[in-house]
């Protein structure tokens, strides 16, 4: 069993394609998980993850903060509270639009690395 204040696990930045993102594998292969990672970013005001797209599904969960979620269909605003599911294949990218980091939660699958 893992149980740590996900502020205590190391973060790192993200670089290629984003601006302003924090990454920490809360839980990931290291830990022994099999199934799933949980996977926390940090989005800083003005930040955004790449514009990208992968085969696998991934659910986010918005911790603090507000911003946007911009898919092929145009921007929908997110906030504290709400939850993204993202299928595998869609284009998709996170933005802070709001004065605070935006917090958000991402679970995928152990397959996608």
């Amino acid at each position: 069993m893992k149980h740590v204040h996900f502020s205590d696990v190391e973060g790192s930045p993200v670089e290629e394609g984003a601006e302003g993102v924090a990454f920490r594998m809360l839980i990931g292969p290291e830990d022994g998980a099999a199934n799933f990672y949980m996977r926390n970013f940090e989005i800083a005001p003005g930040g955004h993850t790449p514009l990208h797209e992968h085969a696998w599904e991934h659910e986010v969960f918005v911790h603090s903060g507000s911003g946007r979620v911009n898919t092929a269909s145009g921007p929908e605003p997110i906030s504290a509270g709400d939850v993204v599911f993202v299928p595998g294949g869609q284009t998709h990218q996170f933005e802070n639009t709001g004065s605070e980091p935006l917090q958000i939660i991402c679970l995928v699958p152990a397959e996608s690395g």
